[in-house]
């Protein structure tokens, strides 16, 4: 019996910094079972280099690394989604596009690492970040994704955000 991969979509308004952690994060740490993306409502068209440092430094892969726009997930072919987490309270106030299938959704804000001086103190930042969100999805992926309604799941997502707060 084969498993089922879940897709999910990591949001921020630029897609290059808290978003592009979490892709990364969702598909080492899914195991096979969790095929992750990003996507902002505004995309800055470029992956902060300290992002990609931060998952260098932890040894966590995101080989084609690219800012995108979320429009990208609403067209005809696009991956079904499953589950969509909104990284950064801007994202998750702005009117979404509509998603194919009605995917669960839940926010995860998590204050913007990029734009912290010095440089010094921006990776402290983005280390934050990266630990915060690693614990996020290593909770999740713990779930009974496969047994669980999108109601359970919804629940779930709030009380690891709630959990693991910052």
């Amino acid at each position: 019996m084969s498993q089922k991969t879940f897709n999910v979509l990591v949001l921020c308004t630029g897609n290059s910094a808290r978003s592009i952690l979490g892709e990364a994060l969702f598909n080492h740490l899914g195991g096979g079972r969790i095929h992750a993306f990003s996507a902002g409502s505004q995309p800055s068209g470029k992956v902060n280099p300290v992002a990609l440092e931060t998952l260098a430094n932890h040894g966590v892969p995101l080989p084609e690394a690219r800012s995108k726009s979320w429009d990208e997930f609403a067209l005809p072919g696009a991956p079904a989604i499953d589950f969509i987490f909104t990284v950064c309270a801007s994202a998750a106030g702005e009117t979404c596009p509509l998603w194919p299938g009605h995917p669960t959704t839940a926010h995860w804000g998590i204050d913007d690492p990029a734009h912290i001086e010095p440089m010094e103190a921006r990776r402290a930042a983005f280390e934050r970040t990266y630990q915060l969100l690693r614990q996020r999805v290593e909770a999740f992926v713990r779930l009974p994704l496969e047994t669980m309604t999108a109601a359970e799941v919804k629940v779930a997502a709030q009380r690891i955000h709630q959990e693991n707060e910052q």
